[in-house]
């Protein structure tokens, strides 16, 4: 796949100004780059919920984000009803 910027003054033909391929490109993006999952993703969120919880008063999230958090310290996988409260809390 190509991608051509074109300069399109009036009154002159299109010329291609730079190009690039994007193929190339896409083979050496980092994994990072691409939204695959990771295993900080919800320990992230959790820690930004559990900071917006504690701000609204919202108990019932703040333990919910503990047990995520200390799930998480553990070694242990969170419980999937937990995570996604904690995934979804600003939908």
């Amino acid at each position: 796949m190509r991608i051509e910027m074109i300069d399109m003054k009036p009154g002159r033909e299109p010329s291609a100004m730079n190009a690039l391929s994007l193929s190339a490109v896409a083979g050496e993006r980092p994994a990072a780059a691409l939204d695959e999952p990771k295993p900080d993703k919800p320990l992230d969120a959790a820690w930004i919920v559990l900071e917006a919880a504690n701000d609204l008063g919202d108990h019932a999230t703040v333990e919910i984000c503990r047990r995520v958090i200390d799930a998480n310290l553990n070694g242990k996988p969170a419980a999937e009803a937990d995570l996604h409260i904690v995934l979804n809390y600003f939908r």
